[in-house]
């Protein structure tokens, strides 16, 4: 015999009000994954907002967006237990619904990252291009060198593993050692700091790609991104002082 579903009484004042509130907030947690995440970035980037000293203007925009990105998160969670509730099946309208909740998540997620970058970004760039700039100078033939020898180094891997040629498959990426050799290099000779992180983004990308290709594993483009930013940091920090 079925048990009768106990009824949800309607909460009576406000103190139990809150306490379903704060419920709701526990379940988010608790049930999801990128709420946690959230959670976790949102401490941390309140943690350095007080290390620096934030002037109050930019602590309140900075709170507001993470608060509006954490209740989109929280409304996001909402709609999928409501659709989930009313359609039991796949339906398109269902899928539409949870399309646009996480849209709404990923906007506020967007709307985080720019107030976190023209907050954050006069804090963190200036001591990057100040320590950038103390180290030394780096020509474009040390990169070359540094790139050839990071090529050279991926084939003689892939001869070890006999797997892959030295651009397809393999251990490591031969993609993901080249992309991040370049970022090594485009990041000492320019000496910027937002060059720096964009020449990190594409070279992140390029092995990304290798990813979805199906062409390597997680671990193959790890070791290749470790082999080619490592191996050129090495060269341009032993034979620098040798090109002068």
């Amino acid at each position: 015999m079925d048990e009768t579903p106990q009824e949800i009484q309607k909460p009576k004042n406000w103190l139990e009000s809150l306490n379903c509130a704060i419920e709701g907030a526990i379940f988010a947690v608790k049930t999801q994954r990128h709420m946690r995440y959230h959670y976790a970035i949102a401490t941390a980037a309140l943690l350095a907002s007080l290390l620096l000293n934030l002037p109050t203007l930019e602590f309140i925009l900075f709170a507001i967006s993470i608060v509006i990105l954490l209740f989109a998160e929280m409304f996001n969670t909402a709609v999928e237990q409501i659709v989930d509730l009313i359609w039991e099946k796949h339906h398109i309208n269902a899928k539409h619904a949870k399309d646009v909740a996480a849209g709404a998540v990923l906007i506020s997620s967007i709307g985080v990252f720019i107030m976190a970058y023209v907050i954050f970004s006069k804090y963190l760039f200036n001591p990057i291009e100040i320590g950038l700039r103390e180290a030394k100078e780096l020509t474009g033939h040390l990169a070359v060198v540094s790139l050839l020898l990071v090529f050279i180094a991926v084939v003689f891997s892939k001869a070890h593993f006999h797997k892959g040629r030295p651009l397809h498959g393999g251990m490591p990426s031969g993609h993901s050692a080249v992309a991040f050799s370049l970022w090594v290099s485009i990041t000492f000779i320019t000496m910027n700091p937002l060059v720096m992180i964009l020449s990190f983004v594409m070279a992140t990308m390029v092995s990304h790609s290798r990813l979805i290709g199906g062409i390597h594993g997680k671990f193959e483009i790890f070791m290749g991104a470790l082999l080619g930013a490592g191996l050129t940091l090495l060269i341009f920090y032993l034979f620098f002082p040798l090109s002068k």
